[in-house]
């Protein structure tokens, strides 16, 4: 009976977890910003673009849909700025918009240190701009605004 208890436990805590959507193309970027994450605690759900990122928002119903989302919290999003298809910013502008997900806080991240690109970001309702690479520092930062 002891060892089932712990398994509740885990599992509780597991739930408990703050919950963040990762969206990058670069398939290392992504994967060391899930590591980076995992390492401070948190779930991660990762996208390889920004158009997967808003049918994962829109339970499938494509990019092109309405977002209405009703899945597991999502408590941040950290998107790429420079991807194909959509750029970060125009992600930004779509969670933004959107009545379901315009409160998730969204972090863009790029390797590009241009000033009017991140007060852009800024302006349409970015929590923050983080230059790459991530580096563990800036998760712990981020948690610890919540």
């Amino acid at each position: 009976m002891g060892s089932s208890s712990k398994v509740e436990m885990n599992e509780v805590k597991e739930d408990e977890r703050p919950h963040v959507l990762v969206v990058d193309d670069n398939v290392v970027d992504r994967r060391i910003t899930e590591r980076l994450f995992t390492n401070s605690a948190w779930k991660v759900t990762t996208a390889k673009s920004a158009h997967k990122a808003l049918e994962l928002l829109s339970q499938g119903k494509g990019a092109h849909a309405n977002i209405n989302y009703q899945g597991p919290k999502i408590d941040l999003i950290v998107t790429d700025y420079c991807m194909p298809g959509m750029t970060g910013y125009e992600f930004l502008k779509r969670v933004k918009e959107s009545p379901d997900t315009k409160g998730i806080p969204e972090i863009v991240v790029s390797s590009d240190n241009i000033p009017t690109l991140i007060e852009k970001c800024l302006k349409k309702g970015a929590q923050d701009f983080i230059l790459k690479p991530l580096k563990q520092s800036d998760v712990n930062n981020i948690k610890s605004r919540d």
